[in-house]
């Protein structure tokens, strides 16, 4: 008796360290080796016995699900809301990575105080601004002027629309240049601001966001008033700023420097040439980044955060749909252990018993990833949000459930219909026939 427990206690240990082996090889195997899986599967259940056998079991199995509608809805709707949260808070941060990634090019340059992490603690004294427009990489307008546009950003307190409550808003200081270093900046309604007044542009996506950023109305920052005469559309991050003149906002907000300065280059190859340039002039202590890895290291903390918050939150949830996907099925075996018992005693082996109840589970678990994905496509995708950016300003954005996070979402719930099914369809293959057969 000792002896059978050992190996019964042997056997379960040997069945936990092949399922977490499973798992692991089931999270990092890419679209087409799960293909290929299926395929192989599929080739098993059509030309061999086992496979014919255990195809025919699992029909009897799904021929009953109606008869247990109830308690397969469990295993359903558990694991839709898995892959439902957990593909919303992936898109949560896919979407605000995106945004700040579309907001950088390859062939502008942004150039900060040595150290700065971000515009908000850099400094760039203006004697140092001709020094860098004279520097070899830049790329001139047609008049030959150096791309080159020195610019200052301001936080600045904001009415929302939602709840009327007051939030940062990012206003950003700029010169003429500062159109020409971003052409994917594009006025949409009323003109640009002019030099030496109190004019503001706004982006298209503050103008959705905050009370009172139509063109023609008057705001009030730092106790003066600004006019609204313009709304702007770029695509990205820039979106949620308002633009006014550089030399208006540094008197109004008592700035002698500024704290950034933007050029447009040449080519993407000439950022070295420029770099170079840089760190040769011994007055010119300051760092340079590519406005798109400037960006997307912007997004990079809190993209990580949603990520391992979305990934913490959506293992709880998986834990409980395991426990709900193993009583549903524990309960199913329970209720069919007359008809297992009949299979095994026609011919049935134990390999076709566990392949029935797996597949009618992972079945289950197929319905509630497809359900799961499709009420996020619905409810979120596109669905524009704000945060707080590197600048403590609101950025908005949009959640983005891509075809990645889908199917992501769709291996969680295959994953968890693997667990849940384990368990109860070894118990099924073990089920002494006699014993089911008399207590049924």
């Amino acid at each position: 008796m000792t002896m059978n427990r050992i190996k019964k206690w042997l056997g379960n240990i040997g069945v936990v360290l092949a399922l977490l082996a499973g798992l692991a090889v089931w999270i990092v195997l890419p679209w087409w080796g799960v293909l290929a899986l299926a395929v192989l599967i599929g080739l098993w259940l059509a030309f061999t016995r086992s496979g014919r056998l255990a195809r025919e079991a699992t029909k009897i199995g799904i021929a009953s699900l109606p008869q247990r509608w109830g308690a397969s809805s469990v295993i359903v709707i558990g694991i839709a809301g898995v892959v439902g949260v957990l593909v919303a808070m992936l898109a949560m941060g896919a979407g605000f990575q995106k945004t700040l990634n579309q907001t950088g090019r390859d062939d502008a340059a942004i150039v900060l105080r040595g150290g700065s992490q971000a515009e908000t603690n850099s400094n760039i004294s203006r004697e140092q601004v001709p020094l860098i427009a004279n520097l070899d990489g830049i790329a001139r307008d047609r008049e030959g002027r150096p791309l080159v546009s020195p610019e200052l950003s301001q936080v600045v307190s904001l009415v929302t629309r939602g709840d009327g409550t007051d939030a940062n808003a990012q206003m950003r200081g700029v010169g003429e240049a500062g159109w020409a270093v971003r052409p994917q900046v594009e006025l949409v309604e009323g003109r640009r601001f002019e030099s030496g007044k109190r004019e503001l542009v706004v982006g298209q996506g503050a103008r959705s966001q905050y009370v009172g950023l139509d063109v023609g109305n008057t705001i009030e920052l730092a106790n003066q008033d600004w006019t609204v005469v313009g709304v702007f559309a770029s695509g990205d991050s820039h979106d949620s700023e308002l633009w006014a003149d550089a030399e208006t906002v540094a008197t109004t907000y008592q700035r002698g420097s500024y704290q950034s300065v933007t050029v447009r280059l040449t080519g993407a190859d000439a950022l070295a040439t420029f770099k170079a340039g840089i760190a040769a002039d011994p007055q010119l202590k300051l760092d340079v980044l590519s406005t798109k890895d400037y960006y997307s290291k912007q997004s990079e903390g809190l993209t990580t955060l949603i990520d391992v918050l979305g990934k913490v939150i959506g293992g709880i949830m998986a834990f409980g749909a395991v426990f709900g996907a193993l009583n549903t099925m524990y309960a199913a075996v329970a209720g069919r252990a007359r008809e297992i018992a009949t299979m095994r005693a026609i011919g049935f082996r134990g390999l076709p018993v566990v392949v029935a109840v797996m597949l009618e589970t992972m079945l289950l678990a197929l319905l509630g990833g497809l359900l799961g994905g499709l009420v996020a496509w619905l409810l979120f995708n596109n669905y524009s949000v704000s945060t707080l950016g590197s600048n403590f300003s609101q950025v908005m954005f949009k959640f983005s459930v891509s075809p990645e996070l889908l199917w992501n979402g769709l291996k969680w719930a295959l994953g968890i219909g693997l667990v849940g099914g384990l368990f109860p369809s070894l118990r099924a293959a073990r089920l002494p026939v006699t014993e089911a057969l008399r207590s049924a």
